[in-house]
């Protein structure tokens, strides 16, 4: 079985100017239309993803000034009653008055998780501000999802982008589940590194990071396969199907590579793994 813990949804009219420049660079006008058809209804892109060969995927709401908005109204929409996608919403601080009612009230509705923008947003995720729906979000066991390292993106700022502010709320909220998006890319895998094998609770992503060069990104992918989840940042990849390929050609073992592939995202996920009762 393969998770897919990172994909985002596509709608231009929902995207910023930097993003959609972005894409134009790497896209043609026709393929880029055919990708936001594919995101249309949950059933097409359950089906596109399928072809890639992911069997479940995490759908990410965003927004944020510096990439674009697809809300969490728009997500759980696309993901409701379609097998296969998993909706992640998003918050922020003044976002609302209540983040954790806000919090739970989402995942009463079916959100499964969520991920933090900060480096966009423009807060560190240490702030206390964001602790009582840290606290929610562990009494509900859904795993929060952070953005850390870089971005190219018009407006953001880099320096919320440093893992190790994570190490506050890992100690914090010991029970829940954190996971480290792009692994601290590139500034700061050896904080990323550290925080996954230094707290149990802490998880990496290795979205956006190309997989031929993983082993010298993460010179102890060895040591850490059962705490790093697959994660495609599509449409950032061109191809989901080509990283998976990349990644089963890296020199780890069958067994590390199902865990990252999918046996570890499903433990976080709550998702059952074929075979299991």
């Amino acid at each position: 079985m393969v998770i897919d813990f990172h994909v985002h949804p596509l709608r231009w009219q929902g995207g910023s100017a930097s993003l959609n420049g972005l894409l134009s660079e790497f896209w043609t006008a026709a393929e880029l239309q055919t990708m936001v058809e594919n995101c249309a209804t949950g059933e097409s892109f359950a089906q596109f993803l399928r072809a890639q060969g992911v069997d479940h995927a995490v759908i990410l709401a965003e927004n944020t000034p510096t990439t674009g908005i697809f809300n969490n109204e728009d997500v759980l929409a696309l993901c409701r009653g379609v097998d296969g996608l998993i909706p992640f919403g998003t918050v922020f601080p003044g976002l609302s008055p209540d983040l954790a009612r806000y919090a739970e009230d989402l995942v009463a509705r079916g959100m499964r998780g969520f991920k933090l923008y900060p480096t966009y947003n423009l807060f560190y995720t240490n702030d206390r501000v964001l602790y009582p729906l840290y606290a929610k979000a562990q009494e509900l066991g859904v795993p929060i999802m952070v953005h850390t390292g870089s971005s190219v993106f018009t407006g953001s700022r880099m320096k919320y982008g440093d893992p190790l502010t994570l190490d506050d709320v890992a100690v914090d909220f010991p029970r829940l589940k954190i996971v480290v998006s792009h692994a601290g890319r590139p500034f700061w895998f050896d904080h990323a590194e550290f925080l996954a094998r230094y707290h149990e609770n802490v998880y990496l992503d290795l979205a956006g990071l190309p997989p031929k060069n993983l082993l010298s990104y993460l010179p102890n992918l060895h040591r850490l396969t059962s705490k790093v989840v697959f994660g495609s940042d599509w449409p950032g990849a061109p191809s989901i199907a080509s990283n998976l390929q990349a990644m089963r050609d890296l020199p780890l073992p069958a067994e590390a590579l199902e865990r990252i592939l999918g046996a570890n995202a499903a433990r976080i996920l709550g998702v059952a793994q074929p075979g299991s009762d």
